[in-house]
């Protein structure tokens, strides 16, 4: 049964109606009144509940619909999707970022192991080809629902364990380890999930990811960290503040 919700829409404001209500059913969403998966009531109902026309609460639900919040299904009605993360594109972590957004980050580390560098890890990480590396493949989980499948090469000279990987986020790990990062370079593009990610990232084959490359360079200008990673496009976004010239 859908969440029965009480909002007040003022008609003396200059506020349009619909914009309104969808403020108010947004609010009811990030404020968990409205959880992931819940159905709203149908647009009958809101329309008498409110006393607002149905074309009004149409473009109400459509508003959300649009920005991902909620999903119209045939036979099932409307419904609360799981909300975006959204990142802006700083020198930060997955995990910190996650953390400071109250998300419940989760870390399954699928592999660890050290293997002679590849050319293009080599040259990125500013290594010899076949010098040791460590290459760790984990699953990034936010309050349990698979969000981002993680690559990273570092240096051979580090060695951390798995508990350290499942218990905090990279890095941590680094700044642990003395290292304080300074700058990265950073390429963000997208393609269609392989049948493996798919599956761990609970996608429809071939689905849209997110892609992110970044190579990140401590305060001597040493590379410390290549990171490959993949999101799900339903449900992140990257973020960035352009200032013109």
């Amino acid at each position: 049964m859908a969440p029965v919700l009480t909002f007040d829409i003022d008609r003396s404001s200059p506020t349009p109606l619909y914009f309104q209500l969808a403020q108010a059913i947004e609010g009811a969403i990030t404020g968990g009144a409205l959880p992931s998966g819940s159905k709203l009531e149908n647009e009958v109902l809101l329309a008498q509940r409110y006393g607002l026309s149905r074309p009004t609460v149409r473009r109400a639900v459509q508003e959300l619909v649009d920005k991902g919040l909620l999903v119209r299904k045939r036979g099932v009605g409307t419904q609360v999707l799981q909300p975006h993360v959204r990142r802006s594109v700083e020198l930060t972590s997955l995990y910190d970022d996650l953390v400071r957004g109250g998300e419940a980050p989760t870390t399954e580390v699928l592999s660890l192991d050290r293997v002679p560098a590849p050319g293009e890890v080599a040259e990125d990480l500013e290594l010899q080809e076949g010098d040791e590396v460590v290459v760790l493949r984990r699953l990034r989980r936010s309050h349990g629902e698979p969000l981002a499948l993680m690559t990273n090469h570092l240096p051979g000279r580090f060695s951390p364990t798995v508990e350290e990987l499942a218990e905090r986020g990279l890095y941590q790990y680094l700044r642990s380890q003395g290292v304080h990062l300074r700058v990265a370079h950073q390429r963000i593009g997208a393609r269609l999930a392989r049948a493996e990610e798919a599956r761990l990232l609970d996608e429809p084959p071939r689905a849209a990811l997110l892609t992110m490359q970044r190579v990140a360079f401590d305060d001597h200008g040493t590379p410390v960290e290549l990171g490959r990673h993949l999101y799900r496009a339903s449900r992140y976004d990257f973020e960035a503040t352009l200032v013109g010239r």
